[in-house]
């Protein structure tokens, strides 16, 4: 059975803190789960992370596409690859949809090339996620949440920063992938409070893997 299960969406949409209480929820069932992300859960990780969000240096689109790329091969070979081998959940906050909507469809890059998508297939290494929940919530709100993480002292990265027609383009390009993948995909309203938006969660998980 293939337990990686991605969470996606634009910046402010609250995909991390729904990670974690997926998390707990599984746990509490007697399930071995490892949560992770990208970019930047690993050694190398970490360092290019410092590349593409610490705003020192401005990667051009297609270099910044690559480097997510290296990202991924490194955090797929080295974290998920081995977690999957044990039998264990593997809940990754943002995987190759990520790159689909903000390299792809926000950076325009989906045009250029007619092999960008066999690029991200070998940057997965032969591992695909089984299920996405996509945390969907309007631009606007979305934003109005990364102002009060900043107010609230968490310091921004550069794409959080990007104008809001960046994440316009972004979530377009996730509603695209979702009409593209229903099977796969599943829609998370993401406009509700943080119980709310848990439920649909665990109420996803129970129906896609028969949970009782």
């Amino acid at each position: 059975m293939n337990r990686l299960i991605t969470f996606e969406g634009v910046d402010g949409c609250g995909k991390s803190t729904q990670l974690r209480l997926a998390a707990e929820f599984l746990q509490a069932r007697g399930e071995q789960v490892i949560t992770t992300f990208e970019p930047g859960d690993t050694g190398l990780g970490k360092e290019i992370r410092k590349l593409l969000l610490a705003g020192e240096y401005l990667p051009v689109p297609e270099a910044e596409l690559l480097l997510f790329l290296a990202d991924r091969a490194q955090h797929v070979r080295e974290k998920i690859q081995p977690a999957l081998a044990t039998g264990a959940w593997v809940l990754c906050d943002r995987y190759s949809d990520s790159t689909l909507a903000y390299q792809l469809a926000a950076r325009k890059l989906g045009d250029g090339a007619a092999n960008l998508h066999e690029m991200l297939s070998f940057a997965e290494c032969g591992v695909s996620p089984a299920l996405t929940l996509w945390f969907d919530v309007p631009v606007e709100v979305a934003i109005e949440r990364m102002k009060q993480r900043a107010a609230a002292g968490e310091k921004s990265t550069r794409l959080d920063d990007e104008a809001q027609s960046f994440h316009q383009r972004v979530a377009e390009g996730f509603t695209l992938q979702f009409a593209e993948q229903p099977a796969r995909i599943k829609r998370i309203n993401a406009a509700l409070d943080i119980a709310g938006v848990s439920e649909q969660v665990e109420k996803v998980f129970r129906e896609f893997y028969s949970l009782s």
